[in-house]
């Protein structure tokens, strides 16, 4: 975690840049100050808590029940910033959106794995991806036959460990972009979406 001693609090009068970014997600959430009581109290409690020149100290969520719990702080290379790595317990922005910044992910995974969602819904035709990926088709038949989609992920995962033990960065990636997309229909086919691997990978840091 981070040691405070290496802030620069003086520099922005007392408090220092905070940017809460959503662990799981990687979404930033929003963005505030806090001053080193405010950081001594999130690292003793393990949640956030800000502070600003107009309403003082203030635990996020405390009164909402919105709040954010740390997985890691981070200092910035100049010490008047931290990157708050967090696990939200609802809403991050006062107006009730998730967060305070509009519009969607950039991260190509999680625009996959929102297709793939809506695949396993609604079964819509159009591509699954932009790229390589298969179509739609495709990623209905997988999730409407279980062998399959077991059968790809082992053939894709087989593939993969070739690539590597060829030592062909290239096809590696290739196949490691096959393997990523056939995991992600099969966990899907459970009920398990990309979120719910990436918080099992955002508790195991905390």
């Amino acid at each position: 975690m981070i040691d405070l001693d290496e802030l620069d609090f003086a520099k922005g009068g007392g408090l220092v840049t905070v940017v809460a970014q959503d662990a799981v997600t990687g979404s930033v959430l929003m963005l505030a100050h806090a001053d080193r009581e405010a950081l001594e109290r999130t690292l003793a409690s393990g949640e956030m808590h800000y502070r600003s020149r107009s309403r003082g100290a203030w635990h996020k969520g405390a009164t909402s029940g919105n709040v954010q719990r740390v997985v890691s702080l981070t200092a910035d290379c100049d010490g008047d910033a931290v990157l708050a790595r967090v696990l939200p317990a609802g809403p991050s922005c006062h107006t009730g959106a998730a967060c305070c910044f509009d519009g969607p992910s950039g991260d190509a995974l999680s625009a996959l794995d929102r297709t793939i969602e809506d695949r396993a819904t609604t079964g819509l035709s159009g591509a699954a991806s932009v790229d390589a990926m298969p179509a739609a088709g495709y990623t209905h038949r997988l999730l409407g036959d279980r062998n399959l989609r077991l059968k790809k992920l082992g053939e894709e995962a087989a593939e993969l460990v070739t690539a590597c033990a060829d030592g062909d960065g290239g096809r590696a990636a290739e196949e490691a972009a096959d393997l990523l997309y056939h995991m992600m229909v099969a966990l899907r086919a459970v009920g398990v979406s990309l979120d719910d691997m990436r918080r099992v990978v955002a508790e195991r840091q905390r």
